[in-house]
């Protein structure tokens, strides 16, 4: 499926991805955030890097090398980097199964280097659909490579709203497939770890407080009473269905509801297809949590700039009430407001170093599959209608 429909979040309309000129319509699968975030950056502490920028041509412009000095200290020193570095540059070759450029024995120091990064960055872009650059590090002992590989979210809200699976759930006609997306938030809910907009230690839950104080305090007026019963029903149907969510059956029942589940529709056929992909994720990774490869968070010190602010994955991830009404455009407004100030965000990231020492095999399927899911279910749900 792929329904690239988007709502965008943010007062600036120029984001970095391609999708932010198209025309948002009114209801979409995923909700985009504003386009100044940056993505998240490793510390370049105690290490002097040199990374592959995005602009190949130019890249070499961008390297830093050592002085080219004259005594044979330092010619032994230039040898041992340049020496590193191909072995590093094998190991990483033969880590992804590239066949890289001949260029130590062709070109001299530098440009030889500078002309290997190239070709391999060249290479891994057409080839890996995560790859995000790599680095080379020169440390006091040796010389070496980190490859990087991220999972672009596109500055993009994952939120799932509950209140059209509360609605599907008394919808005798949604019966069977309303008890089918339960088993997929219940795993959602324990396994992949996705926060609930009604625990007290997630985003949403405290915008939803202070969007309640706000009520409370201000002066009355004619909304102040529709406002607080969407409050209340937020409230009421969110612990109702964490309640459903939390039963543990949901998941030992899921192979036979997939397996018994007839489809009436195209709708049916479609949360089917969004049901079968997640067991299949739960099936092939029972124990994965989506922030398994979440940046470490980094704090400096010396600074409390604004713009080294970090988005959490946490803050972008998450149950939500509803993507519809006053309260939904009043909390995606303070989102908004709030990310605006933030300078860097948080994404699914694998760091490998080849310096030797074992290799890491970790890769970033899954999150390229719950990603989709996520995007599956959001879509289906916030087009739900009841039927008649």
């Amino acid at each position: 499926m792929n329904y690239a429909t988007q709502q965008n979040i943010g007062n600036n309309p120029y984001t970095r991805t391609a999708k932010a000129t198209e025309v948002a319509p009114t209801v979409g699968r995923v909700r985009t955030m504003d386009a100044k975030t940056k993505r998240r950056r490793p510390s370049t502490k105690r290490q002097t890097e040199i990374r592959t920028d995005s602009n190949a041509t130019n890249g070499f412009l961008k390297c830093t090398f050592l002085p080219k000095l004259k005594t044979a200290q330092s010619v032994q020193a230039c040898k041992k980097s340049e020496r590193d570095f191909y072995q590093s540059l094998s190991k990483l070759a033969e880590h992804y199964s590239i066949e890289p450029m001949p260029t130590q024995q062709d070109y001299g120091y530098p440009y030889n280097m500078v002309l290997a990064m190239w070709d391999m960055d060249t290479k891994m872009k057409r080839s890996l659909r995560n790859w995000d650059g790599f680095k080379l590090i020169l440390d006091s002992k040796k010389t070496f490579l980190t490859s990087e590989e991220r999972y672009d979210t596109g500055t993009t809200l994952f939120y799932i709203p509950i209140v059209p699976l509360f609605e599907m759930l008394h919808d005798k006609q949604r019966k069977h497939t309303a008890h089918l997306l339960t088993s997929v938030c219940s795993y959602l809910y324990h396994i992949a770890r996705i926060p609930y907009y009604r625990q007290e230690d997630s985003y949403l839950y405290w915008l939803y407080e202070t969007h309640k104080d706000w009520i409370d305090n201000d002066d009355e007026t004619e909304e102040t009473e529709s406002y607080k019963n969407e409050l209340r029903k937020a409230e009421t149907i969110g612990d109702k269905i964490e309640q459903k969510l939390y039963n543990r059956i949901n998941l030992t029942v899921f192979e036979q509801r997939l397996s018994r589940f007839k489809s009436r529709d195209t709708f049916d056929h479609e949360c089917w297809n969004v049901a079968c992909n997640a067991f299949a994720l739960y099936t092939e990774y029972p124990t994965a949590s989506i922030f398994r490869n979440a940046p470490m968070p980094e704090q400096d010190p010396y600074t409390d700039d604004c713009e080294n602010e970090v988005i959490g994955m946490e803050k972008y991830i998450s149950f939500i009430a509803d993507t519809k009404g006053w309260l939904y455009e009043s909390v995606k407004d303070s989102i908004n407001n709030e990310f605006n100030e933030c300078g860097v965000l948080e994404e699914p990231t694998i760091s490998k170093a080849f310096d030797g020492k074992k290799i890491s095999v970790g890769n970033l399927d899954f999150e390229n599959r719950m990603f989709e899911l996520l995007d599956d279910l959001s879509y289906l749900l916030n087009n739900y209608k009841t039927t008649e």
